[in-house]
């Protein structure tokens, strides 16, 4: 995975282990490596001068360069640039938080030269390291209201699991797009992402949203973007083939972590007291589905399709020539309605997901 005259650039959420993961893997390596921080003033000066006569020095002698928190440094993709295209055997990694992608930092000044992965909360897949598949099923509605940021997992009770989540939302979830984007528009952030979680599933209109929480709709769209791009907000089009009948303007917002839309929302009940099962049931096991494409380099383009005459499918998986239709319940009674929609597409099936059989999907 990693290459001398490579980058490796490990982006994520913030909190889901990225300095862990770097640490761990450096204990364990055999290469003369230096470990240093973004927050180290001394070295966002020896990158912002980009200066090759303080960055070559500043790496020479190792064999692994690896950099914590790299977005903090200003032009730390034009200073990684000069490093990869002088010294040819330097390994480099770096992790990111999304302000990574945000500032645009990174993605030009090194094509061709760096590898990305992307870190999430645990997926069902990884907590097989800790529970066997009946025990992840006892613990759905732990997972349904909590979420799976590690710190979220190892807290001993649902009271220390509530205070990280609150913790994360206030003080972390949003850090990145107010430093880098100067938003001072917090109270309206709050506002959407509360709206978006009352929507999960729905398709959602942009100028409804505009109106609500008082903003034009080209400014709700650039927030919304944005938080894709911090790992907060996961956006999912209409599939379509350009029939008449079929919706194609809307998307769908799901959130890449239950326990954070949960805590946005200050909802911690448990399932029998609570209205939108439905939606926290369909909500994790989208994004649960994503972690298991993405962690077995599954490539799928991934839509919903509905009608105007109100015939849909949660999820419709593109691939391979095919097109996988899942319909996701929670109730393990529900029975699957007829659907035109593979009668419309050749190479097309639905399947049923509910909570007996979710984990054939995600493991």
């Amino acid at each position: 995975m990693i290459k001398p005259g490579k980058v490796l650039v490990i982006y994520g959420p913030r909190r889901v282990g990225k300095t862990t993961l770097l640490k761990d893997f450096l204990d364990k390596s055999k290469l003369k490596y230096k470990l240093d921080s973004g927050d180290n003033i001394r070295t966002q000066e020896i990158f912002n001068a980009q200066v090759f006569s303080e960055i070559l020095p500043y790496a020479e002698g190792y064999e692994l360069l690896a950099i914590d928190e790299a977005q903090q440094i200003k032009n730390i993709g034009m200073g990684l640039k000069i490093l990869v295209d002088n010294l040819p055997d330097i390994t480099i990694i770096a992790t990111g938080s999304s302000s990574f992608e945000l500032s645009q930092q990174i993605g030009e000044p090194l094509t061709g030269r760096k590898r990305t992965i992307s870190l999430f909360p645990f997926s069902q897949e990884e907590l097989l390291s800790l529970y066997n598949k009946h025990e992840l099923k006892e613990r759905l509605e732990e997972f349904l209201i909590y979420g799976s940021y590690p710190e979220v997992i190892t807290a001993g009770n649902c009271n220390e699991k509530r205070e990280v989540l609150v913790e994360l939302v206030n003080s972390y979830l949003l850090k990145d797009i107010f430093t880098l984007e100067r938003i001072k528009g917090t109270k309206q952030i709050f506002d959407l992402l509360k709206l978006i979680a009352f929507q999960v599933g729905n398709e959602v209109s942009l100028n409804e949203l505009a109106s609500q929480v008082k903003l034009d709709v080209k400014t709700v769209g650039k927030y919304l973007d944005l938080l894709e791009k911090a790992f907060i907000l996961y956006k999912r089009g209409a599939f379509s083939r350009n029939l008449r009948n079929e919706i194609t303007t809307k998307s769908r917002y799901y959130f890449w972590d239950n326990g954070i839309r949960n805590g946005i929302v200050l909802q911690f009940n448990s399932l029998s007291e609570r209205n939108d099962t439905g939606a926290l049931f369909e909500n994790f096991f989208v994004i649960e589905r994503l972690k298991y494409l993405h962690n077995n380099s599954i490539y799928r383009n991934l839509y919903f399709w509905r009608t105007y005459s109100g015939y849909e499918v949660d999820i419709i998986e593109e691939g391979d020539g095919k097109l996988l239709g899942l319909e996701v319940k929670f109730s393990p009674r529900t029975k699957l309605k007829p659907n035109p929609f593979t009668s419309i597409y050749q190479n097309s099936s639905i399947e049923l997901v509910n909570r007996e059989n979710y984990l054939d999907y995600l493991t």
